[in-house]
């Protein structure tokens, strides 16, 4: 099991980051929650990882926080909830957002994100109230720099981000076009559009 990678951030293209570790470029797939964290290309990181082996894949997931990792990790075991939808719900909410949401059995929240219906959060709630990990003491690891614009159309990778998350591209063209994107970073515009989904 590969427990963390230490290297080169080399690209980012939400939910997607490539890391350059000692000459070996790493592909990873993360959580908006971790794109927020992230420096500019160019600048060293951290990432706590988790490994999911397929017959037809190799997959690593990555986390600015163990207690992201710890939460993708107790997810993965719910029945019905695989990687893709564990990373959604992390990308939607945080850790601490979503350990909320179970303590308080609030089911709304859970199902205004992407994939997840009232069968699945009334499931969440069940099954992740013995489970929840214990965040306490679980800080992120702090990068160097804070985030930078990515790279190219800002608002055009954000849509196309939200469409990874599990979003339509009508729905994710629609989050995006009451928001003032001028200046604004794709994990900005992201982080403001998903805000505005829980609402």
């Amino acid at each position: 099991m590969i427990g963390f990678l230490r290297g080169t951030l080399v690209a980012k293209a939400p939910p997607f980051l490539v890391m350059d570790v000692q000459g070996v470029g790493y592909e990873v797939e993360a959580p908006m929650t971790t794109f927020y964290d992230l420096p500019a290309a160019g600048v060293e990181i951290i990432l706590h990882t988790h490994l999911v082996v397929r017959e037809d894949a190799h997959i690593l997931f990555g986390f600015s926080t163990e207690a992201d990792r710890s939460m993708f990790r107790t997810l993965i075991k719910v029945n019905g909830v695989g990687p893709k939808l564990a990373l959604t719900i992390l990308s939607g909410q945080s850790a601490e957002e979503f350990h909320r949401c179970i303590q308080n059995n609030d089911t709304q929240a859970l199902v205004r994100l992407p994939g997840v219906g009232k069968k699945t959060a009334e499931r969440l709630v069940i099954e992740m109230r013995d489970r929840l990990p214990d965040l306490v003491g679980l800080s992120p690891i702090t990068q160097d720099n804070p985030q930078q614009s990515m790279i190219g159309n800002p608002k055009q990778e954000a849509i196309s981000a939200l469409c990874s998350l599990g979003y339509k591209p009508l729905d994710a063209s629609k989050m995006i076009q009451n928001i003032n994107t001028e200046g604004k970073s794709c994990e900005d515009i992201i982080r403001l559009a998903l805000q505005g989904a829980m609402k």
